[in-house]
């Protein structure tokens, strides 16, 4: 991705060519993240690509060996870190709670990190965000008692307390069945609505499709493209897709050779046709009628997240392994700290 300004206007989030190396091993390779302010950005990619390695660098957790990350003109290694960690609620794919207190004891030991202290500002937030993931009938059980998906909407209302204007969300609906993940899904598409900017970690494809303003695809610590779905989808799929149904095989034969096709997949009663523009599919579906094809259907075919994912995996894919660490990217050691300080 071409690295931003680092202080470009309107990104809450500016990670900007940043390396990051555990010995041998390299996490991270010239990694560029830009959350524009009330998106959810999505960073997507399979299980060891290096998003959590990311998430922790935005919280401070990790300092880069080489580039630069800001979350909100920050650097959150540095004396700003608190203040970046202030404004921030973070759930982790395995959030840390305690198991033997109450759900409202949880709530009011993250209350307290946060500042809230014990009086009825607390109570309040405490309330507020146990309704809003509908978890207030269940804050006087024990959270060892609750299941995978309460356990879950207790850390994602937990992040939320201080009233936090980013949420990090790494792999929120991870163990959760799929009723249970759609409504997390739900919530978290909420959450923007009143203001909030959400950057999420997922590897499952299906997840990202509707709920990204924004995508990152990631590949061994890298990324290898960044922006909206459809600016994506017409940056790698730029030829134009038509699908087409008729009531017989062996009425698209012709299909092929008309003029403005480049090519067409024919399975039986329907095709998948490339056209040069959807301007010169009207004149093709004529000269298919005129040839006594009887048309039944007619759609233009539009790329979802799964296409764009793996044509730009495709398209990326002989550059990944060519990247190296800059030679001092391991000269400096990078501060650290637990990522699961106020979490």
């Amino acid at each position: 991705m071409d690295a931003p300004s680092s202080d470009q206007p309107g990104l809450i989030v500016d990670v900007q060519s940043a390396y990051r190396s555990f010995g041998h091993v390299h996490a991270l390779r010239d990694l560029t993240i830009r959350v524009p302010q009330g998106s959810i950005t999505v960073l997507l990619g399979p299980n060891g690509a290096g998003k959590t390695t990311a998430i922790r660098m935005i919280t401070g957790a990790l300092g880069p060996d080489a580039g630069t990350a800001r979350v909100f003109g920050l650097d959150p290694t540095s004396r700003d870190g608190e203040e970046v960690r202030r404004r921030c609620g973070v759930v982790s794919a395995k959030p840390s709670l305690y198991d033997r207190l109450s759900g409202w004891d949880n709530l009011r030991y993250s209350a307290e990190l946060y500042g809230l202290g014990r009086g009825d500002s607390a109570t309040s937030a405490i309330r507020s965000a146990a309704s809003k993931f509908a978890i207030e009938h269940a804050l006087d059980q024990e959270v060892g008692g609750y299941s995978t998906g309460m356990k879950t909407r207790l850390a994602l209302a937990r992040s939320i307390l201080h009233d936090p204007e980013l949420l990090l969300l790494d792999e929120p609906t991870s163990g959760l069945d799929p009723e249970s993940a759609l409504a997390v899904l739900d919530l978290i598409r909420d959450m923007t609505s009143e203001g909030r900017t959400v950057l999420m970690c997922t590897h499952l494809l299906l997840e990202a499709e509707g709920l990204a303003d924004e995508v990152v695809i990631m590949q061994h610590g890298t990324s290898l493209e960044g922006g909206r779905p459809s600016a994506l989808a017409e940056k790698y799929l730029p030829t134009k897709r038509v699908r087409i149904s008729t009531t017989m095989e062996g009425h698209l034969t012709a299909l092929p050779g008309l003029p403005g096709v480049i090519s067409a997949d024919i399975q039986g009663r329907t095709a998948m046709a490339e056209v040069r523009s959807l301007d010169a599919v009207p004149d093709i579906i004529n000269r298919l009628v005129n040839n006594g094809a009887m048309i039944t259907a007619v759609s233009p075919f539009v790329p979802n997240l799964e296409d764009i994912y793996f044509a730009i995996r495709r398209s990326k894919g002989s550059s990944i392994d060519e990247l190296a660490p800059p030679e001092d990217s391991t000269a400096r050691p990078a501060r650290t700290r637990s990522t699961e300080t106020v979490l």
